[in-house]
């Protein structure tokens, strides 16, 4: 019925999408006058003043300051108000567990980092959670029950079927069938849980390479090698979570790996992953071979390399870009993506000189020809794209005057 509350054209309706506009309008551009907003939202400046009385006193906007060297009188801005509602996110790896919390501005106030060594958890993965939240919580000078949504980032994906995860046999004690009930037991908050390569493809589409691109495909390369797959601007996360575990992708160049998930390892993978890049450095004669982790050796290499234009090391880079256009083919073959964005140590580490090599062999082995473009959000992005998915649903729950 017309005029009934709720009801999408009733003016209680269209002040809550005003209102949101005018959100959305102080976290992308920072304070802003009640002139200002006005202007960028088309209203006029008795509603604009309504609006932000209307949200000043719903908590969600502050008046910060005036603006000066204008003529005439300075006027009054308006933020939002970064205790609104808080956000929190983890980036789970076999090592380590790292949690943070953001304001709803987006900006950090809390991190943490668990230390999880180890074939068997010394601890529950549900204490584990708990401990790296509440470190990051405690750091933030919060409590737990302040935070409004967690994000956790894992390799592999949670089979929306049976509640399992699947596809990272190497990260333990996240197999149980109870673990999703344990943790949602365990924690006061919405809980969603993304793999973690899809969530740099959030951080890179709403911060990086990928702002304003609805189809393109991120390739990831640090302790194992994934894709994420972004079409029609929503990540295809395919029947069991698995669209993107490209690892796995049987490809030439590589022996054929059968029962792939027991060798948690593929052809791509065994070609292209940061752990074949240290033999291949040896085949080449490089005697220089830095320690650390895989993903810490293959970033070294990688950049080293980059900075030369001949020898040994010019080569490695040119066969490791053969070897990624080489499955990258595979994928663009299929999906025809607009942009291809390169993210993870161990290809951010090579630069524009490893990016334009693999842009230059794909091209010559897919018909579609996307653009390649390395990505921009370099510190922590699985962590980062966590907090921005945990931030998208708060924002939508906190701003919602509506209701």
């Amino acid at each position: 019925m017309a005029g009934t509350s709720g009801t999408p054209g009733t003016p209680r309706v269209l002040r809550a999408m005003n209102d949101r506009a005018a959100l959305d309008l102080l976290l992308e551009h920072g304070p802003l006058s009640r002139t200002r907003i006005g202007k960028l939202t088309g209203l006029s400046k008795p509603t604009a003043s309504q609006l932000l009385a209307r949200l000043e006193a719903a908590g969600l906007v502050l008046a910060t300051g005036t603006s000066e060297g204008r003529p005439g009188p300075n006027a009054q801005l308006y933020v939002v108000n970064p205790g609104a509602a808080y956000a929190a996110g983890l980036d789970v790896t076999p090592e380590r567990i790292r949690a943070a919390v953001a304001d709803v501005t987006g900006r950090t106030v809390g991190e943490f980092e668990l230390a999880t060594p180890g074939r068997r958890p010394a601890q529950p993965v549900v204490r584990q959670v708990t401990d790296a939240l509440d470190g990051a919580v405690k750091a933030a000078g919060l409590a737990r029950d302040d935070v409004h949504r967690l994000v956790i980032a894992t390799p592999g994906a949670f089979d929306p079927n049976t509640g399992r995860l699947r596809y990272a046999s190497h990260l333990p004690g996240w197999h149980s069938p109870a673990l999703l009930d344990e943790l949602a037991a365990a924690l006061p908050m919405p809980v969603e849980y993304e793999n973690d390569v899809n969530l740099v493809a959030i951080a890179e589409q709403r911060l990086g390479a990928a702002r304003g691109h609805g189809d393109f495909v991120l390739l990831w390369n640090e302790g194992g090698l994934g894709a994420a797959l972004v079409l029609g601007g929503r990540l295809h996360r395919g029947w069991t979570g698995g669209a993107g575990e490209v690892g796995f992708l049987p490809v030439p160049g590589a022996p054929l790996v059968r029962q792939v998930t027991k060798a948690n390892s593929g052809g791509y993978q065994a070609l292209a992953g940061s752990q074949a890049l240290p033999q291949l450095a040896r085949e080449l004669g490089i005697t220089e071979i830095p320690t650390g982790t895989h993903a810490e050796v293959a970033a070294a290499l990688v950049a080293t390399a980059a900075d030369r234009t001949s020898g040994p090391e010019r080569r490695l880079l040119e066969i490791y870009a053969t070897h990624l256009a080489t499955g990258l083919a595979s994928l663009v073959s299929v999906l025809d993506p607009e942009l291809v964005v390169l993210s993870g140590a161990s290809l951010t580490a090579g630069g524009e000189p490893l990016r334009a090599l693999v842009q230059a062999e794909l091209e010559e082995l897919a018909a579609s020809r996307p653009r390649l473009v390395v990505g921009d959000v370099h510190e922590q992005p699985v962590l980062r794209g966590a907090l921005e998915s945990a931030l998208a649903a708060t924002r939508d729950e906190v701003f919602d005057t509506s209701r």
